[in-house]
């Protein structure tokens, strides 16, 4: 089968793979298309590394649940003979002496990976505007931010490249680019698969994942990557279709903080809610069932994680780390942090216990349905990282308070692109479960994917060369 350019793109993870068993196409011609895309879309600034020819070696030796399908992986992960850079320019020209984890198990899953998608330095912002690199741009509006962390993997998805990529959730960082590049971006619960190191922080916050452009996409990907693996968890399973059970949905507008959300965000809400009633399930509209303090002390947690990594740096880098090149936003955090250490810690326990609260409130509603951002995705540079960061920490936290809470809580919540503004910009909502209720959002992801069919494709008019 011939494969041009944009032949393929409008295929998910799931037609790749099932053309590919076929005999369709092979997963050379997938990948080979794959790679050009990803050339015709330089634009977009979504790229760190590319390994193509190793893509096209991988590619026709691939096997697993998902083999032959093109991927990123998100510059946060190591891989083996790569450079990583963790989107700093204080890593040098570092090259990976190991694959971390979740690498290994994309691989095994028959993944083939096309090289490293943009991240914020360290993945500490909800922007992917690195200094070192420069701003990678939202497919949908190119003079604005596709989100962060994983905001290169969300724009080369949006954008066509791949129909799914690897990226990770420590405060939002699947979910917030989702929101913002009209995705899907699923935060798994605690202990699923959590980010390597996560486990030694305070509060186990982090998580690998993906983001696609269908509900499916997500299935096929944690069913295929939980497969042989020691889990601590049940896992999802397949899931054959949309769910038969009408759920309890708790919808609310407000940010935790009291600080104001986007008119647009919470007429999408109000349109979801609607949609979820006129499905038949019990909708109750209710105020934001979470205080501010849970937001607060995130934050205190989050300027420990930017002092580790920025103190840590060397250890990452076996020695070829420079202090002196990392960004100012990464700096002041890890200042923040070192000037008021006890208030962090004093954090700590009020975390811990979140869980408890979370359960709380989740033990009346099989959902709880909310903003992902309380705000559209800003201009680029509107929360860039070589400002007075405390004028940009304050813009982060109008911009995303909601997200880093379920991190909080270890739960699984999932952010579906439910509408766009005047000018075509997507909007996310998100769906948040108890701990080890993937299962039910997914479902309700599937029944209100086929209600309301979002757009799937970025137009490539705008970002790519041909």
């Amino acid at each position: 089968m011939r494969t041009g350019l944009w032949e393929l793109a409008e295929w998910d993870a799931v037609e790749t793979r099932d053309r590919i068993r076929r005999g369709d196409v092979s997963a050379a011609e997938v990948v080979d298309a794959a790679c050009a895309r990803a050339e015709a879309v330089a634009p977009l600034n979504a790229i760190v590394t590319k390994t193509f020819e190793r893509a096209r070696e991988a590619a026709p030796k691939a096997t697993g649940p998902l083999a032959g399908v093109p991927t990123f992986v998100k510059d946060l992960a190591q891989m083996r003979g790569v450079r990583t850079a963790w989107g700093s320019a204080s890593s040098g020209e570092y090259v990976s002496r190991r694959s971390d984890p979740i690498v290994r198990a994309l691989e095994a899953a028959g993944l083939v990976s096309l090289g490293k998608s943009a991240t914020p330095e360290f993945g500490l912002t909800a922007t992917t505007e690195p200094l070192r690199f420069g701003p990678c741009k939202n497919p949908w509006a190119l003079d604005r931010t596709p989100g962060g962390s994983s905001g290169g993997a969300a724009a080369l998805v949006a954008a066509g490249v791949v129909p799914i990529a690897h990226a990770s959730d420590g405060g939002g960082s699947i979910r917030i680019p989702a929101a913002c590049c009209g995705l899907v971006g699923l935060k798994p619960s605690r202990h699923r698969l959590d980010m390597e190191g996560s486990n030694l922080l305070p509060v186990n916050i982090a998580v690998d994942g993906v983001v696609t452009r269908t509900v499916r996409d997500t299935i096929a990907f944690f069913d295929a990557i939980e497969r042989g693996r020691r889990r601590r968890l049940a896992p999802i399973g397949p899931i054959a279709g949309p769910t038969q059970r009408r759920l309890r949905l708790g919808v609310f507008v407000e940010s935790p903080r009291h600080t104001p959300v986007d008119a647009a965000v919470r007429a999408t809400i109000t349109r979801t809610a609607k949609l979820c009633e006129g499905l038949g399930h019990d909708v109750h509209l209710l105020p934001c069932p979470f205080d501010g303090q849970v937001v607060d002390d995130f934050i205190r947690l989050w300027g420990l994680v930017a002092w580790i990594q920025v103190t840590g740096g060397a250890l990452l880098t076996h020695g070829g780390y420079e202090k002196a090149q990392v960004e100012p936003f990464s700096r002041g955090f890890a200042r923040a942090f070192a000037a008021e250490p006890r208030a962090a810690f004093a954090a700590i326990p009020r975390l811990r216990a979140f869980p408890k609260e979370y359960a709380a409130v989740m033990a009346g509603f099989d959902a709880l349905i909310g903003p992902t951002l309380a705000e559209v995705p800003p201009l680029l540079g509107h929360l860039a990282t070589d400002q007075p960061f405390g004028e940009t920490l304050a813009r982060l936290l109008t911009f995303g308070p909601l997200t880093g809470l379920v991190n909080v809580a270890g739960a699984p919540a999932v952010s579906l692109p439910m509408g766009r503004t005047a000018e075509g910009v997507p909007i996310g909502v998100q769906f948040a479960a108890a701990h080890g209720n993937e299962r039910t959002l997914l479902e309700l992801a599937l029944e209100l994917e086929a209600a309301a069919p979002w757009p799937r494709l970025a137009p490539r008019s705008a970002f790519a060369s041909a």
